[in-house]
Formats: C-alpha cells, structure tokens, sequence
C-alpha cells in the first residue's frame, strides 16, 4: 500500500501522521486513533491499516500531541485535547476531499472516537478496540502516583514499560468524562472489540459500551488477545473483522472500469518479514493469506502457493462440471474435488534421471442419480477445465520491474 507521511495542526501543535492508500480505487477513508501514550506505528494500528487500505479504505494514523513524532508536551494534554486531535485530523481529511466516515479507536483511543463521532458528521461506523467505558479507568494504572500528582501537579509514571509524565489537567479530566449519554445518541453503527483477559482494561467495559448504544451495534470477542493485540494472528483476525463489518455500513461499490478493462490484478504483499506470510487481495473484496507450513519455517496461517495451485484447479474442475450438467440438465445435485500436489521423477522425459515434475492428482465426487455413461463424461468434461489445460500444457510468466512506493 503507498503511504504518505504527512503533518497538520492538531489542537496546539503540529501532529505527525500516515495514510495509507489503497493501490486501487479510493472508496472511503477511516480514522485511526492509537492506545494511550501507544503510536500511530504500532503492529495492531499498521495490519488494520493495511487490510482497510486493500479493501479500498484509506487510512489516517496519526500521533496524539507529545507522542511519537508530534510536536507539543504530552504532559499537558488530556482526554478533552485528544478528542480535538482526533476532529483537527477529520478536518485535515476533509480539505483533501477525503472526509472520514469510519473511525477505529484502540483503547484511550476507543474511548476518544466514542466522544468525538457526533461531532463529525461524515462518520457512519465506529470500531472500538479494548476501549474503556470510562475514561477515569486510566487512572488506575497509575498507582501511588495519583498522590504525587495532587501535590505537585505532574509526576512520572511506568506504563508500557517506559516512563511518562503526566499532569493533573489529565487526571482531571478523564475522570470528569462520562461516556454512557454519548454513546447512547450516538446514532452511528458500533463494533465493539474486547479480549476476555485484557488485563488493562476488563472486558465489563466492553459490555457497558455495547449496553449503552443502539442499533445497529455488534460485539465481537477478540478470545485470547492482550490488551495491544500483539499477536500478529489477533491483529489479522480484528482486521478482518473490521473490514468485513465495515462493508455493511459503508459505500464500497468501486467505481465503473472502463470498457476493456481487465477483470482485476492479484496483488500479494508481504505481510510479515520475520516469517512468510502474504497478504493477496483480487479487487476491493477479496482477500486471502499465504504461508509456509511450520517445518518450513512458516507460522501455517494459510495455504502455500502450491495450495492456492491446486485450489484453483479444484475450483476450477468444480464449475467446468457445474456448467456443463446444467446445460445437458442433468440430476448432478453436488461436486467435491479432492486436490493433491506432489513432485515425481519425469521418468519419461528426454532429460536426466533426477528430473521431477509437479504432479496433481484430482479425485471426484458426484452426487446425484447419473449414469455410468453421464459420470463417464463428466470426468472427460473436467480435462476441459481451463486451469488445466493452462497447468497441463505450461504457461509464459512474464516478470517485470516495478517501481514500489516508499513508505
């Protein structure tokens, strides 16, 4: 996905952001507001961005005033400040003709886009992750410094596993914020996303948000996720949630391709460089993962490319047959193809005795009261399948040099 890494003013300093664009058409933009003293960069925030923007949805990440590379004292922020963050980066989009209508919100961030929805009109969906009913429930990670910061206004705190400095505006603040109105006229679709064993913030206050809002609303357990959705598993499971919610909400028709246009361009990406996952999106809606089996130093979260080979040939024996017993009208009342792909030595070849060739072998189901002589030719009719004639006599790839976008 290209990606611009941009700045606009936030509620009194200059805010450091990305968006992510979709490769294709741009269909809608979503907001993106990160954890409490989190960043725009970290891995949940980057694979939800990434999966939105190949289903067509840009997306701003940005950093709250004094994190990561904005501008301004994190010490002197508080809930109400980052709420105006959040509608200075709506009114960004908005000059650029990219007006936000989904907004996503990781914890404090959750919270944030709870408080700031009604105020943009262009938003029809929210998304919270490990969001707090109430804002005031910080509070209670910051221990005895709560004493220290009634006294002398600011003290330093541990959360995350660095230290922070925070002031009483901020305590003041949040635990003055109350959520339930809010949420209650909110009057936009909700999803709400919460692990059972967050250990930050108790899932009770996923139930509270949900129990506060209308219709159209969704709860969805993220099961054994921590509290930053870690796991790269977690965080593709609640991309893809999102984006599979989100499309019921928003407009996602692409545009109308010229005529002649080709059907759609398969573009994979690598999805995780530590191992050997691949996302491959076709078009604005259809997704998948690749990946390599365990022993092969993969994490097995999908098929291998050589899957993917023989699920097209499956797929493809599977219809071939379909179309063609639906013309002759025949009882064929259901087809299961069984795939398997393995390498044998090309013992007939002219060539070295170590030469293999890739071998599929397909076994097929019909169910239906046919005859011999209709089965019979059904099975001739799958070697008519165009995936295999394509494996069967070879194909020319072409390779070519593209010039990737910079992030």
């Amino acid at each position: 996905m290209p990606t611009e890494r941009i700045t606009f003013q936030g509620h009194d300093s200059t805010l450091a952001a990305r968006l992510d664009l979709p490769d294709g058409p741009h269909l809608t933009t979503a907001l993106f507001a990160h954890c409490f003293t989190c960043g725009k960069d970290i891995p949940a925030a980057r694979r939800i961005a990434a999966r939105l923007s190949a289903m067509g949805i840009a997306v701003l990440r940005f950093d709250f005033t004094g994190l990561g590379h904005s501008e301004g004292e994190f010490s002197n922020t508080t809930f109400t400040s980052n709420v105006a963050d959040l509608r200075a980066a709506a009114a960004y989009l908005e000059t650029r003709g990219m007006a936000p209508s989904l907004l996503i919100g990781h914890s404090l961030g959750g919270a944030a886009v709870l408080r700031a929805a009604p105020d943009i009109a262009s938003v029809k969906a929210v998304t919270t992750i490990g969001a707090p009913f109430d804002p005031g429930h910080v509070t209670h990670n910051f221990g005895d410094a709560l004493d220290e910061i009634a006294a002398k206004g600011k003290a330093e705190v541990m959360l995350g596993g660095r230290p922070v400095t925070l002031g009483h505006d901020f305590v003041k603040d949040v635990e003055a914020e109350t959520l339930g109105p809010i949420i209650s006229n909110m009057k936009r679709a909700l999803l709400v996303l919460h692990a059972p064993r967050d250990e930050i913030v108790d899932i009770s206050n996923a139930t509270e948000i949900f129990t506060s809002a209308k219709h159209p609303k969704s709860f969805v357990t993220l099961d054994d996720a921590d509290h930053l959705v870690t796991d790269p598993c977690d965080a593709e499971y609640a991309a893809d949630v999102i984006s599979a919610w989100a499309g019921r909400y928003l407009d996602l028709r692409p545009p109308a391709p010229p005529i002649g246009a080709p059907e759609g361009v398969v573009r994979v990406k690598e999805a995780d460089p530590a191992g050997f996952l691949q996302d491959i999106q076709h078009g604005p809606h259809h997704h998948a993962v690749a990946d390599e089996p365990l022993a092969y130093g993969g994490t097995n979260r999908g098929m291998s490319p050589y899957g993917f080979v023989a699920a097209g040939l499956g797929a493809c024996t599977s219809m071939t047959i379909r179309m063609y017993a639906r013309r002759k009208g025949w009882p064929l009342t259901g087809i299961s193809v069984d795939v398997v792909h393995d390498k044998v030595h090309a013992q007939d070849a002219e060539t070295a005795k170590d030469t293999r060739v890739d071998r599929f072998v397909r076994r097929i189901c019909f169910d239906g009261t046919l005859s011999e002589d209709q089965i019979q030719r059904l099975l001739e009719i799958a070697d008519e399948c165009p995936v295999h004639r394509t494996l069967e006599k070879g194909a020319q790839i072409d390779t070519e040099l593209a010039v990737c976008p910079s992030e």
